[in-house]
């Protein structure tokens, strides 16, 4: 019985400490962090359209793609494919993406396509692409939009985050896409 009744003070000992501390804990960290914890919005009209820092899906034409995604852009199932480039399967699925790129831009050689808009990030989630990844964009973009290429090209560039200190410059496609709309509504 003595022994009962030290297991249950340590479960309930652990459930108060693992239950209740440690996230008021991470909470009260987390408000010192940007917004508070609770991620980096971006809105359209005072609408939340989505997350900074979390990819999502566009695969209509009319938009710029993102990079592929292991979990179909699931933020709760973040994971990459944990498969490596000697994988026949992986070297297959890979080659899939070439080729549906390839067919939707005819206009490029397979040798021009960046790693990045055919493999996707260890998350699954990566919400940017490098700036080669959206500049090949642009041609099929500004003739779906029905926009002069040299203006969609200039929203890319207007797009590119350089790093402070140091990294390579990506964009974000979200916020890329949300610059489109608003420039297909200013029109061409």
């Amino acid at each position: 019985m003595k022994t009962i009744f030290s297991l249950l003070k340590l479960t309930l000992l652990t459930v108060i400490l693992f239950a209740v501390i440690y996230p008021l804990a991470i909470y009260g960290i987390a408000q010192f962090a940007p917004n508070h914890g609770k991620g980096e919005t971006i809105s359209v009209n005072g609408k939340v359209v989505g997350y900074q820092k979390i990819g999502q899906k566009f695969d209509k034409s009319n938009y710029f793609w993102g990079r592929p995604s292991a979990v179909d852009y699931n933020a709760a199932g973040s994971a990459g494919s944990n498969k490596g480039p000697s994988n026949a399967d992986y070297l297959a699925l890979v080659q899939k993406r070439i080729d549906t790129f390839l067919v939707v831009h005819p206009y490029l050689k397979k040798s021009e396509i960046p790693s990045d808009m055919v493999t996707a990030s260890g998350s699954g989630l990566d919400p940017n692409i490098s700036p080669q990844g959206a500049l090949i964009q642009v041609k099929r973009v500004a003739k779906e939009r029905k926009l002069a290429e040299d203006k969609v090209k200039a929203l890319v560039e207007a797009n590119i985050n350089t790093p402070k200190v140091m990294g390579t410059p990506t964009v974000n496609v979200l916020e890329l896409n949300v610059a489109l709309d608003e420039l297909s509504k200013k029109g061409s």
